[in-house]
């Protein structure tokens, strides 16, 4: 059994839900790994982001989100609202901005803080992020992932607050 692990960074934007198409490196990733049968793994550490296999739909909004990504986005806002005020849910509390506000703005004490309270009114990307879940197993099949006829691999970033350098993992085992 052999075991491979590699990251993916990406740049999510501000003022909508963010898609990656990691297809391409994902694939990548398996050939460099040089297992041929087994399972791959692509996950996000980030509590409001969601790795999904989707089919690509090819169409683009003019936030350059495929109609389908839209369509998903639009579901989204009427399970889950964007937040937009203060106390619009119950989290964030006093005690998490606090503690928000004691970190650096990459979670690391000490280093610069978070801009603001404001960057804790995430509620809706955490709640998102739950609805799909932050990782795909994919079995790898002939050293390719099976992905089906039309399977992409996507990395969302819900969280609409502020552009962010966001880090995917990826881990394979096999042989």
């Amino acid at each position: 059994m052999k075991l491979y692990r590699d990251t993916i960074k990406v740049k999510s934007s501000i003022n909508h839900p963010t898609f990656h198409d990691i297809t391409v490196r994902v694939k990548e990733i398996v050939k460099e790994s040089g297992i041929q049968n087994g399972l791959l793994t692509v996950y996000s550490h980030h509590t409001t982001c969601s790795v999904m296999t989707q089919e690509c739909s090819h169409d683009k909004t003019f936030w350059d989100l495929e109609y389908l990504q839209q369509d998903l986005c639009d579901v989204m806002e009427n399970i889950v609202p964007k937040c937009r005020t203060e106390n619009q849910y119950r989290h964030p509390g006093p005690k998490h901005i606090e503690f928000a506000l004691s970190l650096g703005h990459r979670g690391i004490p000490g280093e610069k803080p978070e801009e603001g309270a404001w960057t804790s009114l995430n509620t809706d990307a955490h709640l998102r992020s739950v609805f799909f879940g932050r990782s795909e197993s994919i079995v790898i099949v002939d050293g390719e992932p099976d992905l089906g006829e039309f399977g992409y691999v996507y990395f969302v970033d819900w969280d609409q607050l502020r552009a962010r350098d966001r880090t995917i993992q990826v881990q394979i085992m096999g042989e």
